[in-house]
């Protein structure tokens, strides 16, 4: 199993690479997915999360999550075939966590360097928790 700690990664950099990995058969464990970043502007992202939040509901359709580890979940899923057995198989190796559990605790967790939020320079990011904190998780 892979650890995977998203503490300063950028979300969708994260996402790509992890999806490939589970395409591949890896297992993956992510953790403080609260800690994962989104370039731009901090209003402009929560704009947009609250607008998709908002169109459906858990009943009638397209239900978007509002807690960091869900959120980073389906944007990893976006990547994936999920409706087909690949992806639907791809999908039951992640695991995505708040924080860091203690089964995870002394284990030596992966950063992805291509992700690192250090390509960014000065540009404006907002934290995933910041996102779903506001969104009301």
């Amino acid at each position: 199993m892979t650890v995977i700690d998203a503490d300063g990664l950028i979300l969708g950099r994260l996402a790509s690479v992890v999806a490939t990995k589970l395409l591949d058969g890896d297992v993956i464990a992510i953790i403080n997915a609260e800690r994962a970043v989104i370039s731009g502007s901090k209003v402009t992202t929560f704009k947009e999360y609250k607008e998709q939040v908002d169109k459906g509901s858990t009943e009638h359709g397209p239900y978007h999550p509002r807690r960091a580890d869900h959120i980073l979940k389906r944007t990893i899923r976006g990547m994936l075939p999920y409706k087909r057995m690949r992806g639907r198989d791809a999908m039951s190796r992640l695991r995505v966590y708040l924080g860091t559990p203690n089964e995870f605790a002394g284990a030596d967790a992966d950063t992805i360097p291509d992700a690192s939020m250090t390509r960014l320079g000065t540009i404006k990011y907002t934290k995933l928790g910041e996102i779903s904190k506001k969104l009301g998780a």
